[in-house]
């Protein structure tokens, strides 16, 4: 019988500003997930793989930190996503128990898409909350779906979401289902295939994307996020009108400019 290889946790620091080309890297070096945080200026990113994929990313990153998972690494990977709220909601996963009187946003992070605590997601549910929400809305690279279960929470309808990755939308669509809330989810990569029509856009994904997908939005609104602090996706046609910052990160609420 094959012994099952132990895991090890790979994790390396990165410059602030090198952070989208390192999650650009580790969308193909770590297509299961991974980790990231920021400490003292930098961003920390981790791993969870085994030799093979500590090999691959010891060519790329050769400044990595690697320990090897000890039995019961799930209980620790469950202590990092911890609850938070957000626009007058509770955001967790589901080892934790919502209040009963808050509305709830209960989002298993799977292959590592996040359960909502990151900044950025917190500072578009925060703006999204601002807005009426009695329309309809569209969530380009919704990843776990923790954006648009947040909107329909809202009371945002109906409610579409895309993806470029088939997983995310095989999540989304078991987390809006999870909470009770209705989710039109597909995959569609949004810098060149047509972007559904909504009256509101929300879109957490890296700032040079963000730019290209107002071009393309036929929204009157958008919130964007998944840049840093200082930083703002800019096209013609649209004007900025609320900037809101956490912990070193950014979204802005655009309306179309008349």
């Amino acid at each position: 019988m094959t012994q099952r290889q132990p895991l090890r946790r790979v994790a390396f620091r990165a410059p602030i500003a090198e952070r989208e080309k390192v999650i650009a890297l580790l969308l193909d070096l770590a297509p299961d997930g991974f980790e990231e945080d920021e400490h003292e200026g930098k961003a920390v990113f981790a791993v969870y793989t085994d030799d093979a994929g500590e090999t691959e990313l010891r060519q790329v990153f050769p400044d990595v930190a690697t320990t090897v998972v000890e039995p019961g690494w799930e209980d620790g990977w469950r202590e990092f996503h911890q609850p938070v709220r957000a626009g007058g909601l509770w955001i967790g996963p589901p080892w934790h128990e919502p209040p009963a009187d808050v509305p709830s946003v209960v989002v298993d992070p799977g292959r590592a898409f996040g359960t909502g605590a990151h900044s950025t997601t917190r500072l578009c549910v925060d703006l999204l909350a601002r807005l009426d929400a009695h329309v309809s809305l569209v969530d380009v690279g919704c990843g776990s779906g923790v954006l648009s279960i947040a909107a329909a929470r809202l009371g945002f309808s109906p409610v579409v979401a895309i993806d470029v990755d088939p997983v995310a939308i095989e999540a989304t669509l078991a987390n809006a289902a999870a909470n009770g809330v209705a989710v039109d989810a597909h995959v569609a990569d949004a810098l060149s295939d047509p972007i559904p029509p909504a009256d509101v856009a929300v879109a957490n994904v890296l700032v040079a994307p963000v730019a290209s997908i107002l071009a393309r939005l036929s929204a009157t609104t958008a919130v964007t996020s998944g840049y840093l602090e200082g930083e703002r996706p800019a096209h013609p046609g649209w004007t900025p009108v609320t900037t809101a910052t956490l912990d070193g990160w950014a979204a802005d609420l655009f309306v179309r400019s008349a």
